[in-house]
């Protein structure tokens, strides 16, 4: 057994709040396909990982790769070739557990324009989802014009991680025009334990009391994510979190 095993073995032992996420039921935001964008690499850590998030309770999983037109130029035939590359491998570990694929579109130009193509986008949900996240410092010029015209084609645009982007720290109108326009957002669970930063777990905190939070997500890459996530028991949002009427268990 590696050392870092012994230690998270030990982590485990002494921590008297085992992370229990059965009551979320879906998580809606993760990076498992191996190789296709900066989540998990090899087939074996996506199993190690699905096995991991299968043990807080989880009964089903969206994937949802990176599509970003500088970086991660994923498409639906490339993401879905490697959902069932990956549904094998987890039913040959014999992990009971539901998988599923969308993606986390960037927004830029590059998917103004597939909007305005009207090309069809990986979305989850019955009411057509899509995940969608922005730069972290700077609001897009687009941003409004962009959920708008996803919702005339029938999608409902998913605001992936606001709290991390510290655009909305400082301006209240934009964040004022979003909950205006009923966009819903989604919270990644890592941003109450104060991974990201103390200002992003403080503004976490703050759409939590606001009642704004509507999904939330592992938005899990690797295993420093789930290392992290485990303290998670000890906030005292953790507790709030689970008094909101989320999303996820209808996914």
């Amino acid at each position: 057994m590696s050392i870092i095993k012994l230690f998270r073995k030990f982590k485990n032992s002494s921590n008297d709040k085992p992370l229990d996420l059965s009551w979320v039921e879906t998580d809606m935001h993760s990076h498992l396909i191996p190789g296709i964008d900066d989540g998990s690499q090899k087939m074996e850590e996506s199993i190690e990982l699905i096995t991991r998030l299968s043990g807080y309770g989880f009964k089903k999983l969206i994937i949802t790769p990176h599509i970003m037109s500088e970086f991660f130029k994923n498409t639906p035939e490339i993401i879905n070739a490697g959902l069932e590359k990956l549904k094998l491998a987890v039913k040959e570990a014999g992990i009971d557990i539901e998988l599923e694929a969308a993606a986390e579109y960037y927004l830029d130009e590059v998917l103004y324009e597939k909007v305005e193509n009207k090309e069809p986008l990986l979305h989850f949900g019955s009411n057509k989802m899509v995940l969608v996240e922005t730069g972290f410092m700077s609001k897009p010029p687009i941003l409004l014009e962009t959920f708008f015209k996803m919702e005339m084609l029938g999608y409902q645009p998913i605001f992936a991680h606001p709290e991390r982007y510290m655009y909305l720290h400082q301006e209240s109108d934009t964040l004022e025009s979003l909950v205006d326009r009923n966009i819903p957002f989604q919270l990644n669970l890592l941003s109450l334990t104060g991974y990201y930063s103390k200002g992003v777990k403080k503004f976490a905190e703050k759409l939590i009391d606001k009642g704004l939070v509507k999904l939330v997500g592992t938005d899990c890459h690797n295993e420093k994510y789930l290392d992290a996530m485990e303290r998670l028991p000890h906030s005292k949002y953790f507790d709030k979190l689970q008094e909101l009427d989320l999303w996820n268990k209808n996914l």
